[in-house]
Order: C-alpha cells, then sequence, then structure tokens
C-alpha cells in the first residue's frame, strides 16, 4: 500500500506498537465462504467493481485482530473473488486513548465511513444475495476517461460495464456505483459514541471518492467523509452521511482542461438510512444522491452537476427459527442533459426487485434462494432480466 495516508498509517503502526505494554496479548480471527449459482446477466445488472456477477461468485474472506494491549489493535483482512487474485480488503490500527469511553482512532485501509449497507456486505450480513444499486449497479462514468460533449455522454447509456471516452484513458473499463460496496477506504478514521449508544458520529480523510476508493490517490486532493447516527428509541437506527472529494484523475484533467483543476472536479455525495427492527421483522430504508462535477469541453456542454439519485427499501421476516423471508425493491435514476435533441437522463434509469428467503442447515452454514428482476429505460443491452440465484454461506 502505499500514498502518503498510507505512510500516515505505517507512523501510526509503529508508534502503537512500541507503545505496547507488557499485559498478554491476544489474537482472534474469523472466516467465511460464500458460493454463489445464479442465470446469466445478458444485461450486466449485477456487475461489480472486480468485474464479476454477484449472482456467480465464491467469495472467501479471512479476518484476524491482534489486540496488543487494551489500547491497541492491529485488524486485517484478505478477500478473494473467483479466485482471481488476493486482495487485501481491510489492514488498519486501532487506538483506543481511553478504555472507559467510546472513542477510537483508526489508521490504514479503513471500514467505510460513508453509508448504511456498507456495514453490512458480508454475506452472513445481507438477507438476500444481490446488492442494493447504489452499492453495486456501474454507471457510465469513469474518473480517468471523459466525455467532451453532452452528446458523448448520452450515447453511452447502460454501458458502464465497460465503456470509454474521447478524453483521457483509451482503454475500455468499468465506470463506477454510486458507492462502492466492494473495497475500503484508505486513510484516517475518527470515530466517538455516547455511553447509551444514542449517538454517534464517524469523520475520515481518505484517499479517492466513495464510489472509487483508492489505495494511492490519483489526483492532487483528499475525501472528507462523515456520518452521524442516532437509537432514539430501541429498535430504531437513523443516520446520516456526507461525503466529497476530487474525483478526475490528474491526468485526464490536464487532457481536458490543462493543470490546477483536479480540486474542482469532484464527487460529493449524500445518504440518510433508516432501520427498524421488532419482534420477527425489520424494516431498511436507504437514499442517496452523489454528483459529479466534470470539465466543460465543448458544446453541447454538460448539464452540471451530473446527478445520480438511488432508494432502496428492504424487509426481512423470521417466519420460524431458522426460517425466514425477504425483499428489496430499488430504483436508480439520474439528471438530464441536453445532447442536442432535449433533455434526456445522462444515464439509463434502473429498477430492481429482489425477494427470497434463507434457510439455516446448522448453526454456522446458511443458503439463501432468490429471484430477481431488473428493469433499464435505455441503452443498447437488454433492458429487462428475470434472475434467480442460490447461495450457501459457511462461516467460522
Amino acid at each position: 500500500m502505499k500514498g502518503e495516508a498510507l505512510r500516515v498509517a505505517c507512523l501510526l503502526l509503529v508508534c502503537a506498537a512500541s507503545s505496547a505494554t507488557a499485559q498478554e496479548s491476544r489474537f482472534t480471527y474469523a472466516g467465511d465462504v460464500s458460493a454463489t449459482v445464479g442465470s446469466a446477466d445478458p444485461g450486466f445488472f449485477n456487475y461489480t467493481d472486480y468485474e464479476h456477477s454477484a449472482l456467480r461468485m465464491l467469495r472467501i474472506d479471512l479476518s484476524g485482530a491482534w489486540h496488543t494491549n487494551e489500547h491497541v489493535s492491529f485488524l486485517g483482512e484478505v478477500r478473494t473473488e473467483n479466485f482471481d487474485e488476493i486482495e487485501p480488503y481491510a489492514a488498519y490500527v486501532r487506538i483506543r486513548p481511553w478504555k472507559d469511553r467510546d472513542f477510537d482512532i483508526q489508521a490504514g485501509r479503513v471500514p467505510p465511513t460513508f453509508g448504511g449497507f456498507a456495514r453490512r456486505t458480508y454475506a452472513t450480513d445481507n438477507p438476500l444475495i444481490g446488492y442494493p444499486l447504489a452499492y453495486q449497479y456501474l454507471t457510465s462514468i469513469r474518473p480517468d476517461s471523459l466525455p467532451a460533449t453532452a452528446a458523448e455522454l448520452v450515447r453511452k447509456k447502460g454501458l458502464g460495464w465497460e465503456d470509454v471516452f474521447s478524453i483521457g484513458s483509451q482503454v475500455r473499463d468499468r465506470g463506477v456505483p454510486l458507492v462502492s460496496a466492494f473495497r475500503w477506504d484508505t486513510g484516517v478514521q475518527v470515530h466517538a459514541a455516547t455511553h447509551d449508544k444514542m449517538f454517534a458520529a464517524t469523520a475520515s480523510i481518505t484517499t479517492g471518492t466513495v464510489s472509487n476508493p483508492l489505495f494511492k490517490d490519483d489526483n492532487s486532493g483528499r475525501q472528507l467523509a462523515g456520518r452521524f447516527e442516532t437509537r432514539p428509541v430501541v429498535g430504531l437506527v437513523i443516520g446520516v452521511s456526507g461525503a466529497r472529494g476530487p474525483f478526475v484523475t490528474s491526468d485526464a484533467a490536464r487532457a481536458a482542461v490543462g493543470d490546477g483543476h483536479e480540486s474542482d472536479l469532484t464527487q460529493t455525495a449524500w445518504g440518510v438510512d433508516v432501520e427498524y427492527s421488532r419482534d420477527h421483522y425489520l424494516v431498511r430504508l436507504e437514499s442517496i444522491a452523489s454528483d459529479w462535477t466534470l470539465p466543460l469541453v465543448r458544446q453541447p456542454f454538460l448539464q452540471l452537476p451530473l446527478r445520480a439519485v438511488s432508494t432502496s427499501v428492504e424487509g426481512r421476516y423470521k417466519i420460524a427459527p431458522g426460517f425466514y423471508v425477504a425483499a428489496r425493491i430499488d430504483h436508480l435514476g439520474f439528471s438530464d442533459v441536453d445532447p442536442g435533441t432535449g433533455a434526456t437522463p445522462w444515464d439509463a434509469p434502473v429498477s430492481r426487485l429482489e425477494m427470497g428467503g434463507g434457510v439455516s442447515i446448522q448453526r454456522n452454514l446458511l443458503l439463501k434462494l432468490v429471484y430477481q428482476y431488473n428493469t433499464r429505460d435505455g441503452g443498447p443491452l437488454d433492458h429487462t432480466a428475470h434472475q434467480s440465484a442460490a447461495q450457501l454461506v459457511f462461516w467460522f
């Protein structure tokens, strides 16, 4: 891992290690394996950051935590999808200056600050198999390849799984989701909560943006992100999130408008999430809005910022011990631009319905079955897709 944020993380790791007391340390570990088999996806509706289908994936996670003393812990996780590569999903130090206060500092590749679903992306936490559109569906926007006109952008509707624009990189590659659920942030994060957990706040400074988290920064700025959470009554959790950072790479910005403009070409995201649980049921709602500011190069100009808004509602009901049913309805929409022929969304709006359930075969073995219906309003690929999938999840 490289970059300024990682150098800070390494420095904190060294300081933490040198300050460890003679108390007995302890090491804990955990892991999970999820194997998913699903139908074909001709419209690339479930394509992910790592160019796999979320409905056709074998994922293995191994995590560990070394608690050197009551103030310092080192945490890490490695992950592989379909045995392509072993990725360092998490690697950070956690420092808790006061043992009687819920306050900690984390540095390295840290958990995401933004959003509600970002905290439950593991197969054991997701009652279904697919992901909310905001966290997985790939838009046509790229940080390293930029459209020169609104007309060029509109021609790429529905092609976020692999596209290329005229400015910057000419290698065909994927676009970005509103928020990535498959990569954690790299930087420094601070978290604090009241003793009764009624209020909690998290803030971070990291590389990349929420849609494109990075190990090494590719422009001149850092992302600032924050989240505030409250639990006013038992079973109710309300969270609000915000993030802003330079999105466009230095090379692409230079090719479009010259040097010194990277800090103006940003992604700004806002989110609100609500969760309520009682007895046998759980309901969640999350809405995210993301604005991208790209260069204005030639007419017909982009109408900035380019906005995408996603809303998802999810529910789960436990019918009997070890058996539940669940459903999620999702919509992702886009603001209008004018390519010279009238106003139209800059990308193709998408809707998704996913429903299914799960049964516990044993304490740490879960089988999930789902049906998913996707629709897309525009683009050259299939506009609808009926898909089904089964997932077996084992954890230890």
